[in-house]
């Protein structure tokens, strides 16, 4: 039986939850609510339920489960809110502004015995899902470092992404996913240093871009950066590892792998390059090296709600875990403290 959902904020990530779910084989839209009328009578030309406010909502007890799509400062309040009257919580990220925040609304779920998880969808894109599998097959060796990447080149959105007050930046809206991605690229890795520096290109209330440095244990290193006023994209993902490398340059793209079989060579012959010779920079061959291409995995972005709400009935464990969830918002709180203090910081 399908569970009815309400869909908080009818904005844009709101509206995009309303069309999933009038999608799904698992979940029914019962209605949105949206704090501006505007966007209620929007929904209602489209033939939605607006309801007239977020109480409505809380007292119908037809819904089971709250989506909360609001701008990031009221996350916390209105999931609160949600798992007290009843109903389960999906959401947007970054889920909250600070850890503590999280805490307590962890600790709400714990008490109410509602389910409460994060919206991360990007782990479904389809370049992340074929780095993971290029990683997690093993072919390629010890990870030595993976480079993540997004560029665009409009700037930040206008809306309150660009505020300060309501938790705005690209580190709460883009990057908050790919460090998720990072820690499901990375199962197991114990983060040692955080370094981060932040962009004001195009907005210097809060980040329009940055680069984030992760140190590991192992001496395994993550890059990852977002950028918003970058006319050339540089490649999405690139992977080095012992055995070989690994290419993405978007999601609409193969990954390219090269796979070294073979380290030394009997003769190296020096190369021309611009206006000397090299052998150290001189390209592999096939008796040294693989080359092939991995196919775009299939990916279906609708199992994240399927997989809820079987946790729901209690069938299976939800894929986004607090345990994720809250180590995803530590990087960030971390990433915060680096770049205020202009250094490296351990990490705890």
């Amino acid at each position: 039986m399908k569970k009815n959902v309400a869909v908080v904020g009818y904005g844009g990530q709101g509206g995009w939850h309303a069309n999933q779910i009038l999608a799904s084989d698992v979940v029914s839209l019962a209605g949105v609510y949206d704090i501006n009328p505007a966007k209620n009578e929007l929904a209602v030309s489209r033939g939605i339920k607006a309801y007239g406010s977020l109480e409505e909502i809380l007292q119908d007890k037809t819904v089971d489960i709250v989506v909360v799509a609001t701008p990031n400062d009221s996350h916390k309040s209105i999931s609160i809110a949600s798992m007290e009257a009843g109903k389960h919580v999906i959401c947007e990220k970054p889920v909250m502004l600070t850890v503590a925040e999280l805490d307590e609304v962890l600790a709400v779920s714990r008490k109410t015995g509602m389910l409460f998880t994060v919206h991360q969808n990007r782990r479904w894109d389809v370049d992340f899902l074929a780095m993971k599998s290029i990683i997690s097959e093993g072919k390629l060796g010890k990870v030595i470092c993976v480079e993540s990447r997004v560029h665009g080149s409009r700037g930040i959105p206008s809306d309150w992404r660009g505020q300060k007050e309501y938790g705005g930046g690209m580190i709460y809206d883009w990057g908050i996913h790919l460090i998720d991605q990072m820690v499901q690229l990375l199962p197991g890795e114990k983060l040692k240093k955080v370094y981060c520096t932040e962009q004001h290109t195009t907005n210097f209330e809060v980040d329009d871009g940055f680069k984030l440095q992760l140190i590991y244990e192992s001496g395994t290193t993550a890059h990852i950066e977002i950028g918003t006023l970058n006319f050339i994209a540089m490649p999405r993902f690139y992977l080095q590892s012992m055995k070989g490398s690994a290419l993405i340059t978007d999601w609409r793209n193969k990954a390219q792998v090269v796979y070294c079989k073979h380290w030394n060579e009997k003769e190296v012959l020096p190369v021309q390059t611009a206006a000397g010779i090299t052998k150290t920079m001189a390209p592999r061959d096939e008796i040294t090296v693989d080359t092939y291409e991995i196919d775009i995995p299939k990916s279906d972005v609708h199992d994240f709600y399927r997989n809820f709400v079987k946790a729901v009935d209690g069938i299976e464990p939800q894929l986004v875990t607090h345990e994720e969830s809250r180590l995803v918002l530590s990087i960030v709180e971390a990433a915060f403290k680096s770049i205020a203090q202009g250094q490296v910081i351990d990490f705890e």
